[in-house]
C-alpha cells in the first residue's frame, strides 16, 4: 500500500508543534530516541524526521511527499516551485533587520555600505537589492544575534519571534522584511493516489486549525431579546435556540471565533444574555 511520506524537523519548537498537530488530527507516531524515520499506526504515513535546512531540497527531489516547514525557509532557499497548500497558524516569526539600541536609524538607507551578519543571505540580498540598498553580507549559521557585539558586523538579518533574544544583546528592531509561519507544503511529483491520502491528512488539518481559532459558547437569554442577541453572533449559520425550564427564556449555543471572542461577549453582556458558559472546541468538521 502506497504511504504518503512527510518530512518535519528533527528537533525544536517546530517539530513540536508539527507533531502536536499530527496528534490532534488522529495520527499516532511511534517515535523513538533519535530516530529518524518513524511508522504511523493507524494512517497510510511515514514520518521523516530531517534537518530543517535539508526539507526543501527533499521536497524538489520527491524524497518525501509533504512537509511541515518555515515559510521563511523555502523563500531563502527559492523554492518557488513547491506548492504550499495549507498555513497552520504556528511557529509565527518575521525575518528582520535590527541594529544596535546606539546606532542612530532613521531608514533603510543607513545602512549603505554598512556590515550586516545574517543566517538568510538570499532574502536579505533580494529585500536590498529591491530598495536599492547596497551593504556587505556576513552569512553566519546560528548565534546572529552576538555579531555587533564582537565587532563583526553592523547590524544583523534573523529570525525575530518575541524579540527577546534582540533586547537581551541590546538590538533593536528596525526593518521587517517578511513575516512567516508553518505551511504545509507539497513536492510537485507527489502521485495521483499519494495526493488522495493527502487530501484526507489536509481535510483532517483544516478541521483542528478551525477548533483551535473557535470557541463555543452557551447563554440564556430572554425571549423578547433572541432577534437582537441572534443579530449580534457572527457564528455558523444559524445558532441553536433552546427553551429552558423557566417560562420566557431560552438556552442559545453558537461558535465565535477567537478573535472576535470579547467585543462579541461584551455586545452579548450589554443585550441581556446572561449565564455565559465558554468551551473549547477539539474538533470542527465542516
Amino acid at each position: 500500500m502506497d504511504k504518503l511520506k512527510i518530512a518535519i524537523q528533527k528537533s525544536g519548537r517546530l517539530n513540536e508543534d508539527s507533531l502536536k498537530i499530527l496528534k490532534e488530527c488522529g495520527i499516532s507516531i511511534r517515535n523513538g530516541l533519535d530516530q529518524l524515520k518513524s511508522t504511523v499506526e493507524n494512517f497510510p504515513m511515514e514520518v521523516l524526521f530531517l534537518r530543517n535546512s535539508d526539507i526543501p531540497q527533499y521536497l524538489e527531489d520527491g524524497v518525501v511527499d509533504i512537509a511541515i516547514i518555515g515559510e521563511n525557509l523555502l523563500i531563502e532557499k527559492d523554492k518557488n516551485n513547491i506548492e504550499i497548500i495549507e498555513k497552520l497558524s504556528f511557529s509565527k516569526c518575521r525575518v528582520s533587520i535590527a541594529v544596535p539600541k546606539t546606532f542612530t536609524y532613521r531608514s533603510i538607507k543607513d545602512l549603505e555600505g554598512k556590515k550586516i551578519a545574517t543566517s538568510y543571505p538570499n532574502t536579505l540580498n533580494n529585500y536590498l537589492n529591491d530598495i536599492g540598498v547596497r551593504a556587505e553580507l556576513h552569512q553566519i549559521s546560528g548565534s546572529v544575534e552576538i555579531a555587533p557585539n564582537i565587532g563583526l558586523a553592523d547590524a544583523i538579518c534573523d529570525i525575530v519571534s518575541s524579540g527577546s533574544t534582540l533586547f537581551k544583546n541590546n538590538l533593536k528592531e528596525v526593518e521587517v522584511i517578511l513575516t512567516s509561519q508553518a505551511v504545509l507544503a507539497v513536492s510537485n511529483s507527489i502521485s495521483a493516489k499519494k495526493k488522495q491520502i493527502l487530501n484526507q491528512l489536509q481535510f483532517r488539518i483544516q478541521s483542528v486549525l478551525k477548533a483551535r481559532r473557535s470557541k463555543y459558547i452557551l447563554m440564556n437569554v430572554p425571549d423578547n431579546k433572541i432577534e437582537k442577541i441572534i443579530s449580534v453572533l457572527p457564528g455558523m449559520r444559524s445558532p441553536t435556540v433552546l427553551p429552558l425550564a423557566e417560562k420566557g427564556w431560552s438556552s442559545i449555543h453558537t461558535v465565535i471565533e477567537k478573535n472576535k471572542f470579547w467585543e462579541v461577549i461584551d455586545e452579548l453582556k450589554k443585550n441581556g444574555a446572561e449565564g455565559l458558559l465558554v468551551v473549547p472546541i477539539e474538533k470542527m468538521v465542516l
